[in-house]
């Protein structure tokens, strides 16, 4: 009997899910509620056609029609297609979750999972794990909520898989799981997505849902969320953090349970998150016993840090310049300001439902502020009692205000605490970050 999948969201991660579900006998339907000539393409390709921006009574005859549902990563639990689905009793199920299983068919056997979450530091960590798989001659992939999902990269020749994974994958888990895995930090975020702060909590913690005895989870030891749910997860576990932890910071030296593993002084950027994360993902590759402490230290010496996550732009009048765009949450935001004394901040964009006021509790080390976008009139209030601020109207205008503001010694942080799709509907946080690059670096030939 043919079983019949409906993939709502036919993007990234869609397409690929969609086109492991034809190789593998299912017939398909694909839905979208932001259609376009490229995805009626996909859909075409996949031998379908593209269900367009379903209506509740749409929805229903899609739900009669189908053994299970798969929504894209970026459709929130609130919509009317997943409220249905589950009112319907109709499976629920992720790429992350159906490429896991097909993973464990695999002829010559399943390739083990590094699983990496938490609100933020993520992307930074896996690339990291990666990297330190691969100092030590492995192949690995770096997927998930990647450029790659983990369904695109199951016939890659690769040893093992480093993955991303985001609440919204993690979301409706019934089987995923790693040989270790690590949550990193739990802030607000995605409330524009997430019912509720205890649903975003509780779509983290399915990482460790799925535990075998042998598998081990990593915490971080500052994080008291994080940390409460590491000791109801059960099994193997241990904790990372700058200290007081299993893996932390000794006279210099990054530590764990086996021993010293890397001077801190050799890492390429030692910013407080920076030794964190590098723990985190020392942590998973020596735990799974896929790297010896030497890799680590290759890796850490070596490791290019990727764009628009504090990126440093060079200096303009004395003043350094750095990228943080991917910062889209004040939690993000906050670990960036925590890493310098004296900053001129860019933040602004489009809220996602989160507390911008909290941006102020670091307001001793901001010397003035540049609102951005529609949320720019709140971060500029959460400052007014601490320092001059000022509102711009495009990214020009912002890096000009900046520019003003700094001096020699200071530094100037674009770390927007929101998302970006009020100015950059289409790009998203890199179409931000490469802007304000662009704008740095003219100001730049300007002053020289």
């Amino acid at each position: 009997m043919t079983r019949t999948a409906l993939v709502h969201g036919i993007a990234l991660s869609g397409d690929a899910l969609a086109t492991q579900l034809v190789r593998r006998g299912w017939s398909l339907i694909v839905s979208d509620d932001a259609p376009t000539d490229a995805k009626r393409a996909m859909a075409a390709a996949l031998g379908t056609v593209l269900v367009e921006q379903p209506d509740a009574a749409a929805i229903t005859t899609l739900l009669d029609d189908v053994d299970m549902v798969c929504p894209a990563p970026g459709v929130p639990e609130t919509h009317p297609l997943i409220v249905a689905a589950i009112e319907r009793g109709v499976a629920l199920r992720t790429e992350i979750d159906l490429a896991y299983e097909w993973e464990q068919e695999r002829p010559s056997g399943p390739r083990p999972m590094l699983a990496i979450t938490g609100t933020d530091g993520k992307t930074t960590t896996t690339l990291l794990t990666q990297h330190m798989l691969e100092a030590a001659g492995l192949r690995a992939a770096a997927v998930g909520n990647t450029e790659v999902p983990l369904a695109a990269a199951l016939d890659d020749d690769v040893h093992a898989f480093a993955v991303e994974c985001s609440s919204f994958r993690l979301n409706w888990l019934s089987s995923f799981r790693a040989e270790a895995s690590v949550w990193l930090n739990l802030a607000p975020d995605h409330q524009n997505w997430h019912r509720s702060m205890q649903s975003y909590e509780a779509a983290k913690a399915r990482m460790w849902a799925h535990r075998r005895p042998t598998d081990v989870a990593i915490g971080f030891a500052d994080d008291p969320i994080v940390m409460r749910n590491l000791a109801h997860a059960g099994g193997a576990a241990r904790t990372f953090a700058a200290a007081n932890a299993d893996y932390r910071v000794e006279d210099g030296w990054l530590v764990g349970p086996a021993g010293p593993i890397a001077p801190v002084s050799e890492m390429t950027r030692r910013l407080p998150h920076d030794i964190t994360n590098a723990l985190a993902a020392a942590a998973l590759v020596l735990e799974s016993g896929l790297a010896e402490a030497s890799h680590v230290r290759a890796a850490l010496a070596t490791f290019r840090h990727p764009p628009h996550r504090i990126e440093p732009l060079g200096s303009v009048r004395g003043a350094e310049w750095f990228n943080d765009s991917k910062a889209t949450s004040p939690h993000a935001a906050l670990t960036a300001i925590r890493g310098f004394e004296r900053v001129v901040l860019l933040a602004g964009g489009r809220n996602k439902g989160l507390d911008l006021a909290s941006l102020a509790s670091e307001h001793a080390r901001v010397k003035a502020v540049v609102g951005l976008g529609e949320a720019g009139p709140d971060v500029v209030a959460a400052f007014a009692a601490y320092c001059p601020t000022a509102l711009a109207s495009t990214m020009a205008d912002a890096v000009e205000l900046a520019a003003d503001f700094a001096a020699a010694g200071d530094v100037v942080l674009l770390s927007p605490a929101c998302a970006s799709f009020d100015w950059y509907p289409g790009g998203g946080y890199p179409a931000r970050g490469d802007d304000f690059k662009r704008l740095v670096a003219q100001l730049d030939k300007e002053h020289a």
